[in-house]
């Protein structure tokens, strides 16, 4: 499924549905939001999309709270839940999703290393935290943002088809 076929599918079904997403991201630097809005009618359906990779506007902006921050990291999936529901909060939406991980080339640990991706999605039924490790030899941070954005998409069309 190419980009745009993901934007048009999500896009329909959150039409289908009646409901809005919104989202907050790090690491793939706002290329959920691009990816939603690429179809035509995504005014309809996305309302905010922010995009941060300063921890003291993610707690400003969403309220994620500064001792998860300090506790997990920015990159965790307490990090990544907090983000989801935080967005999903300020923007009024049905949905919010969040992004945090390290896109490379530096910045990487033992523990962390490049490619770390935790997805979150939130709804009024709860919130859903994937852990992504993208280290496809040769990837380089756009794939690697690339991939990490196109799956947690595909993670809300999961989720919305199994609404039904």
């Amino acid at each position: 499924m190419t980009q745009f076929q993901l934007s048009a599918a999500l896009v329909a079904a959150l039409k289908e549905r009646g409901l809005k997403i919104a989202s907050v991201e790090s690491c793939t630097a706002g290329l959920i939001s691009k990816i939603i809005t690429d179809a035509p009618g995504a005014s309809e359906i996305f309302d905010l999309g922010i995009t941060t990779y300063s921890n003291e506007m993610k707690t400003a902006m969403v309220g994620v709270p500064k001792e998860v921050l300090d506790m997990y990291g920015a990159v965790s999936p307490e990090t990544a839940r907090a983000m989801a529901d935080g967005i999903r909060r300020v923007s009024g939406a049905d949905i919010g999703v969040s992004s945090t991980g390290i896109a490379g080339p530096g910045g990487g640990s033992p523990e962390k290393p490049v490619g770390l991706v935790y997805t979150a999605v939130s709804t009024v039924k709860g919130t859903q935290v994937k852990r992504l490790l993208i280290d496809k030899p040769g990837a380089d941070r756009d794939y690697i943002r690339n991939a990490a954005a196109e799956a947690i998409l595909l993670n809300v069309l999961e989720l919305l088809s199994g609404n039904d």
